[in-house]
This record gives structure tokens, sequence and C-alpha cells, in this order.
């Protein structure tokens, strides 16, 4: 693929997750079963929250658009990775590569983004409630939404222009099971310290700002709860818990991965797999064990269903 930038690779080989057979035979069962309780998790939630109408405060609104967007990141890596499971030969296209390293950081940004704005909805709820209904309008939550999908969107160009001139004229094994920035500036045949540094910029420096950022206005928000004698505080107590939870899941193999020089460590694997495939599986399971009306909610929309 002979192109501006000198790129003769046509495909990258993926070493995958580990070269034992055993240990690939469990992973894959084990990833299997994950995969097929992400999708119907992340899909009932958002079902639930569409068919009923006392689910339609900004809070759900922006928790459908958390399980659709955790749905459709399941779909980057975790089909793939199971179908290369099958396979002797673990071979991407260099097209393939890009596209999926495009959408893996265009949801993952959206998400990190969406998170900042439930925490900002959390605190227009407890700390300024007067103006709760003005500011946090259906119109400003769409306006919200089309933000952070943008936002996504920007995050992502960046890295994929940024790896697109580089050229790839050598080695192409990647040691991962899938393609993301960290192995593939390395099989460059160039100096990408530069662009390293642009990485890290800008998908470490914004994963740690933002989380920083989620954990301060949580802090905040917790000590207005603590210090009210509200009776919604066991409410707004548990929820703020709930998205702390998501935030530390979320941010911390983030900020593992991308906040420091693009060198490989032996947990890089496994911390990648927890990111990319485990991580999804989690937000059906914490958000309705610690919401009390999705979980009443998928209760009645399940009776209906079966009874």
């Amino acid at each position: 693929m002979e192109n501006k930038n000198s790129t003769v690779v046509t495909e990258f080989i993926l070493l995958g997750l580990t070269q034992s057979r055993e240990i690939q035979l469990l992973v894959f069962v084990l990833i299997l079963i994950f995969y097929l309780i992400i999708l119907p998790g992340n899909f009932l939630i958002i079902l639930t929250i569409r068919s009923d109408p006392g689910l339609t405060a900004p809070l759900y609104f922006f928790l459908g658009n958390l399980a659709f967007l955790d749905a459709s990141y399941s779909f980057i890596v975790a089909p793939r990775m199971l179908a290369d499971f099958l396979s002797e030969r673990k071979v991407i296209s260099y097209r393939g590569c890009i596209t999926q390293l495009f959408f893996l950081h265009f949801l993952g940004g959206g998400e990190g983004l969406l998170l900042v704005v439930m925490a900002f909805d959390r605190y227009m709820a407890i700390c300024r409630p007067l103006h709760y209904s003005t500011v946090m309008s259906p119109r400003a939550c769409y306006v919200m939404l089309l933000a952070l999908w943008l936002g996504g969107f920007i995050h992502s160009i960046i890295q994929v222009a940024l790896i697109l001139r580089l050229p790839f004229c050598g080695p192409n094994q990647l040691d991962n099971f899938f393609c993301d920035v960290p192995q593939v500036i390395k099989l460059a045949c160039t100096d990408t310290f530069v662009v390293e540094l642009l990485m890290v910029f800008n998908s470490g420096l914004m994963t740690l700002l933002c989380f920083l950022g989620l954990l301060a206005s949580y802090a905040v928000i917790l000590c207005r709860v603590r210090g009210s004698s509200s009776e919604g505080k066991s409410k707004a107590m548990s929820t703020c818990t709930t998205h702390i939870i998501v935030i530390f899941l979320m941010f911390g193999p983030g900020i593992f991965i991308y906040t420091r020089p693009f060198r490989a460590f032996p947990t890089d694997k496994v911390v990648s797999l927890f990111h990319t495939v485990i991580f999804p599986l989690l937000n059906p399971v914490i958000y309705p064990l610690h919401n009390q009306e999705v979980k009443a909610s998928m209760k009645k929309l399940f009776h209906q269903h079966i009874l």
C-alpha cells in the first residue's frame, strides 16, 4: 500500500493475548460469556428507559446513551478477538487497523465526556436544584449530547491523522490482541518521539484531567449531600457512588495506558482486556444494582413480557 507517507505495510500480525492454547481456550469461553451478557444487558437498560414514562429525567437520558456507547464499544474489539482465538494466523489489514483505532477512541472519548456531562447533571440537581430544570432542559441535554459526540470525534481524528503520517515499512507484528496507539506507533520506521508526546497530550493528559476534574466535582457533591438533611440524601449518595465507581473503572486503565511513555509492561494486555472487553459489561451490572428506579422498572418490564 504505497501512500504519501511511504507506508508499504499492508497488514499487521496480532500476537494475541497469550500464546498458550489452554489459556486461549479459557479466555475465549470467558469472553464469549461476557460478550453474550454485554449486549442484552445494555439493550435492556436502553429498552427500560425508553419504555418507562417515569424515567424521563436527564439522568436516565444520559444513562441510556451510556448503555448505547457501551454496546457499540463492545463491537470494536470483542468479536474480532473471539474470531482470532479460533485462527492460527491473526491478521488485520492496515485500513482495518486504522478503522478499529478510530472507533476505539471515538467511542471511548465520547464516553469519557459523557461521564463529565453526567457529573455536571448531578452537580446541578444536588447543588443548584432551583436552576436545574432551566439548565438541564431537553434542548440543553441534546446540545450536550451532540457536543460530546463531536468531542469524541475530534479526539479520535487527531489520533488517526498523526498515525497516518507515519511510515510503516518494516516490522508488522503488534504485540496485542487489537490495534491501539502505543503498539502501532512503535512499528513506524522513523523517530516517533514527537508523535508520542502529542499522543500522550491528546489521550493521556485529557484522560487524567477529566478524571481529576470528575473526582473533584463529586467530592463537592458528596460534601453537599452529607451536610443536607433531605429525604433524597440516600438516593443522591447511591447515585454519586455508582458514578464514582464507573469513573475509576473507565479512567483507571486509560491513565495507566496513555499517560506514560509507550513502553511495554507485562500487565498491559490484562489492563487492555479489562478496558475494552470487561468494562462495558460492568455498567449494566452496576447501575441497576444502585438505582432503585431503574431496577424497579426492569422488574416491571420483565414481568410484563414474561407473564
